[in-house]
């Protein structure tokens, strides 16, 4: 599980707070999903997360560890993260990308093993990138980029996995494989920190919803408690119809044509 207690993080030079005290947690077997309008944190909770911004108070943990507590290697072992941003320095063959997952894991000049090949093996055809790993990251589309370094990222086995923005790029139908992907995955016991702007896909996969506004936490708990007409209404300052997806019944956020109120 991965749990935020009452974290506050601000960026140098900044007066604001970027973080002030958020809590949430993303227990094993589910997807928690992190939304709210740009700039309201949700990035920053995962470069938080990595230590990449020092917390002024509050704490991050990883199945019950501080993450301050733990090294680089540690908390590579414990959680993967998908980042929103990324750029190949060089071309590098898509196996060889996906087989970087594996690094947590290996000390010095330890042989490849079995282990190591099963594990690329499994996260290549999950993240269903098998008729990509003979090409070079320099051919790959932005949508097929973000499935390789999904698969990268499943490639570590690790109980949590964090993911920012992993759909960008992404068409209806590999948008759709990527969410059947998490869903599946919590099922099978990993916890899932989602953060989004795919509000209705979230409520249709996400078992929680922590919805944040200026740092904060401004709704949180299932979909149908987060996704309301006067929540979002009032944090995305934009109106709104919630109504019911016809396929699964799950709220689904309709924006208006209008002036921002």
């Amino acid at each position: 599980m991965i749990a935020f207690d009452a974290v506050a993080a601000r960026y140098p030079h900044q007066a604001a707070l970027a973080l002030d005290g958020v809590s949430l947690s993303a227990p094993a077997g589910e997807v928690t999903a992190v939304v709210g309008p740009n700039g309201s944190g949700k990035s920053t909770l995962v470069r938080a997360l990595l230590g990449r911004l020092p917390l002024e108070r509050g704490r991050i943990t990883i199945e019950g560890a501080d993450v301050a507590t733990l090294s680089p290697r540690e908390r590579a072992q414990r959680v993967a993260v998908v980042p929103q941003r990324e750029s190949a320095a060089f071309p590098l063959p898509v196996r060889e990308l996906v087989a970087f997952g594996r690094h947590p894991h290996r000390t010095g000049f330890a042989a490849w093993g079995e282990a190591d090949e099963a594990a690329v093996a499994d996260a290549i055809d999950a993240a269903g990138v098998a008729h990509l790993i003979d090409r070079s990251s320099d051919e790959l589309s932005g949508g097929e980029w973000q499935r390789v370094r999904i698969a990268r990222a499943l490639a570590q086995r690790a109980k949590a996995l964090v993911l920012d923005e992993p759909t960008t790029f992404l068409d209806i139908a590999h948008e759709m494989s990527v969410f059947e992907l998490l869903a599946s995955l919590a099922g099978g016991g990993i916890a899932v920190l989602l953060v989004s702007h795919q509000l209705n896909l979230v409520a249709r996969f996400a078992s929680q919803i922590v919805l944040l506004h200026n740092g904060t936490v401004a709704a949180a708990g299932a979909p149908n408690d987060v996704m309301r007409g006067d929540i979002l209404e009032r944090v995305y300052d934009w109106p709104v119809v919630v109504t019911r997806d016809p396929a699964v019944g799950a709220p689904s956020l309709v924006p208006l044509r209008g002036r921002r109120r």
